[in-house]
C-alpha cells in the first residue's frame, strides 16, 4: 500500500471512530509505528488530525468555520481565541476565549474526547491540555476576564510574560485559577446566570 493509500485509510478509520493510537493504526496496516508517523503528518500539517500523547484525532472540517456562539458565556466565538471541545459523540462546543474553554471543561470534562487551543504567536492548533498559559497579562483583547492566552510552549509563554507580565500555569492550574475567579466580580458568568443575578437584584 503506497503512503497516500495508507493515509486515506487512516482518514477514513479517523472519521469513523474519532480517535485511534498509533500502535493500533501500526497493527491494522501492518507497517511499523515510524512509518505510521510518518503518514501521519502531512494530515497532522493540514489540520485534518490532531496528534496527541495518547494519539491522534479527528478534527470535523466544521472546526475553521467562521462565526460560532460560546458555550459557555454566549459571546460570539470567531477569533483565535476560541476553543473548541470535541465530545465523546463527535460534537463540537465552541468557547469565545481559554477562560470559558477551561470553565466548559470543567463542566463537561467526562463528555470530552479533545479539547483544542491555539497557540497565540503562531496560530497553529494545539492540545489544550499540553498547552501553557498566560492569565492576566497586561495586553488587552477584550476577552472574558480573568484573561487567559495560551501558547504551545513554556519558553514562548516566558518570553511573551518579560514583555506583558501575567503568571504561567499548565491546563490543571490554569483550570483551578478559573475556579477560584469564578465566583468573583472579575470573571464572566453564563449569560443566563447573569440574568437570573440580575432578577434577584431588581426584586430584592
Amino acid at each position: 500500500m503506497l503512503p497516500r493509500e495508507r493515509q486515506q485509510q487512516i482518514l477514513i478509520w479517523m472519521e469513523e471512530e474519532g480517535a485511534l493510537r498509533v500502535s493500533e493504526i501500526s497493527k491494522r496496516l501492518t507497517v511499523s509505528t515510524a512509518t505510521v508517523y510518518s503518514d501521519i503528518k502531512p494530515l497532522v500539517e493540514q489540520q485534518l488530525i490532531l496528534k496527541s500523547l495518547n494519539g491522534i484525532y479527528y478534527l470535523p472540517k466544521k472546526t475553521h468555520v467562521s462565526t460560532y456562539v460560546c458555550s459557555y458565556c454566549n459571546k460570539q466565538s470567531n477569533t483565535r481565541l476560541s476553543i473548541q471541545l470535541i465530545k465523546l459523540n463527535q460534537r463540537i462546543e465552541h468557547t469565545c476565549c481559554a477562560h470559558c474553554g477551561l470553565l466548559r471543561y470543567q463542566q463537561i470534562g467526562k463528555e470530552v474526547s479533545q479539547i483544542i487551543c491555539y497557540d497565540f504567536l503562531k496560530d497553529t492548533m494545539i492540545s489544550a491540555k499540553i498547552a501553557t498559559y498566560v492569565i492576566n497579562s497586561d495586553i488587552h483583547l477584550n476577552s472574558c476576564q480573568p484573561q487567559v492566552i495560551t501558547f504551545e510552549s513554556v519558553k514562548k509563554a516566558k518570553q511573551f510574560q518579560l514583555g506583558f507580565g501575567g503568571s504561567i500555569h499548565n491546563f490543571e492550574e490554569a483550570i483551578q485559577v478559573m475556579l477560584e475567579e469564578k465566583n468573583s466580580d472579575r470573571c464572566c458568568q453564563p449569560k443566563r446566570k447573569r440574568i437570573e443575578k440580575n432578577k434577584r437584584y431588581l426584586h430584592g
